[in-house]
């Protein structure tokens, strides 16, 4: 059974050009299908070995399936492109991904890198390399929104599995600085976890208890807290938040620290979250 049984409604970007779907799959990933109605077309970002899900919204909606965006190479970021190759499906679509992993990208026809644009049905897109989770790892931005793969989670981010925490240190950073608007459409539903330990490494953060408060609301009857905003990370995130005095001071108390340097303080925070210490820790909200 999948963490979400009620997923967030349609919402447009792109000045209403695309409407964006939330399809969950799998047990906690998060499909995005980009529709538009305008052309009949929809593009679907990552997805695990199963296109049903995907292909079943798409007939609903009355639209083609006519493109796939991969923002890495992990089994369930490119399973969707394999199922859809096995269904006879893939051939002749449009498929964006990577120019460093080129050779990983089932159907790959476009590869990209960063600072690249492309055009999908109409609307600009912008490519931005945030790798640290994974060599290769690229998000996606349109007027409004941003596909971060396992970059940048509600909340957290993805693990250091290439890393090094420098690398990913600087793709947070760099998603951070777009629009404090900007819908953070992550590839998981992680969100009460990672806001579990960002409270036991910053419990004076006010914005960081309504958030939980807020969390904890939607996900008791299923509800889905992706996406957030870049403003919310900002304000909550643990791992973007390396200059709270609060922050610093836990992470050193609770794991070892040998300087305030950002990249420093992000590396052990996010070896931190790795020993899932606060796991064992209950939450003790303030009561207002």
């Amino acid at each position: 059974m999948h963490a979400v049984t009620r997923p967030r409604d349609p919402f447009p970007v792109a000045h209403g050009l695309l409407e964006v779907h939330q399809i969950p799959v799998a047990s906690d990933n998060l499909v995005w299908l980009l529709v538009s109605h305008a052309r009949g077309e929809a593009a679907v970002v990552d997805g695990p070995p199963d296109a049903g899900p995907v292909l079943a919204l798409c007939e609903r909606l009355g639209v083609a399936l006519t493109t796939v965006l991969n923002t890495h190479t992990h089994w369930d970021h490119i399973g969707v492109n394999q199922d859809l190759e096995k269904r006879g499906l893939l051939a002749g679509m449009r498929v964006v991904g990577a120019a460093a992993k080129r050779a990983e990208v089932p159907g790959i026809t476009e590869a990209v890198g960063e600072g690249d644009t492309f055009e999908l049905f109409g609307v600009p897109v912008r490519v931005m390399l945030t790798e640290g989770h994974i060599d290769g790892h690229v998000s996606y931005v349109v007027d409004g929104a941003v596909f971060c793969g396992d970059t940048l989670f509600a909340g957290g981010c993805g693990y250091l599995f290439d890393g090094p925490p420098a690398k990913m240190a600087r793709s947070l950073q760099r998603l951070c600085e777009l629009p404090g608007d900007t819908l953070v459409c992550c590839a998981h539903e992680y969100t009460e976890d990672n806001l579990r330990f960002a409270w036991m490494v910053e419990p004076d953060n006010a914005a960081l208890a309504e958030r939980i408060r807020r969390v904890w609301a939607i996900r008791a009857d299923g509800g889905c807290s992706v996406p957030s905003t870049i403003e919310e990370e900002r304000a909550t995130n643990p791992f973007v938040r390396g200059g709270s005095p609060t922050l610093v001071a836990k992470v050193r108390e609770l794991g070892s620290l040998a300087s305030d340097d950002y990249v420093t303080v992000f590396a052990a925070t996010r070896a931190l979250k790795d020993a899932k210490r606060h796991r064992e820790v209950e939450l003790h909200l303030p009561l207002s």
